[in-house]
């Protein structure tokens, strides 16, 4: 395994209309999500070009743009939806995408609810 180095992005907040209820899809709400990108950066360090690694701005907007386009029932699905899109770039090896939904409809008081997925090239 060659690919040791690890690129983050958290807190990606974008407003979306995901959740099984007739309301969440009318109203909507903000998501946020953590995207953990595995990959070999050492060609992107000796080039010092952003060409030669992911261009982390452009990915951001890329999550943000899925969050906000069509609406799935479960966070597990967009969260799929979501690693399938950073897999997509050629240099990611491996990647962990976690979706927060803050604002999900539970009674009980409560801070947060996520959904993690781990995807690997090979999984594809």
């Amino acid at each position: 395994m060659d690919f040791v180095d690890e690129i983050a992005i958290t807190g990606i907040r974008a407003f979306g209309f995901h959740g099984v209820y007739p309301d969440e899809k009318r109203d909507g709400q903000e998501f946020v999500i953590d995207a953990q990108l595995f990959l070999s950066t050492a060609r992107a360090a000796e080039t010092d070009d952003v060409a030669d690694t992911v261009h982390y701005g452009e990915l951001a907007e890329e999550i943000a743009a899925i969050v906000a386009g069509d609406p799935v029932d479960l966070i597990e699905t967009l969260a799929s939806r979501l690693a399938e899109a950073v897999l997509a770039h050629d240099l990611v090896q491996m990647t962990r995408i976690t979706v927060h939904k803050p604002s999900a409809p539970i009674a009980a008081p409560f801070a947060d609810v996520t959904v993690t997925v781990t995807r690997t090239r090979s999984e594809r």
